[in-house]
């Protein structure tokens, strides 16, 4: 099943979202459930302000284990968490 992990930064996180920018990056690389993922943007498409992944996985729990191993989560860089179910519709899922 796949799933959606929207997670936003906390308000002046800039410098606490670089620092711990590289760990992250090893880390998401390393997830073989990550369909999609990558930074949300400022409204002037620069800045980070957020993540957004799209990840399968068994269920919420697995869901809520992987996100809990994130540099990020551990850095304590999002003040906003959602996880929802997602059911792609339109354009080509990887691997197909």
């Amino acid at each position: 099943m796949l799933f959606v992990l929207y997670c936003l930064d906390r308000p002046d996180s800039a410098e606490l979202r670089q620092a711990n920018r590289p760990a992250h990056l090893a880390w998401a690389k390393a997830q073989s459930g990550i369909r999609m993922a990558g930074p949300m943007l400022d409204a002037e498409g620069e800045g980070m302000v957020g993540s957004l992944f799209v990840i399968e996985a068994e269920d919420r729990a697995a869901i809520e284990r992987l996100h809990a191993s994130d540099p990020y989560v551990h850095a304590g860089l999002f003040e906003r968490v959602d996880i929802h179910p997602f059911r792609w519709l339109l354009g080509t899922p990887p691997g197909e």
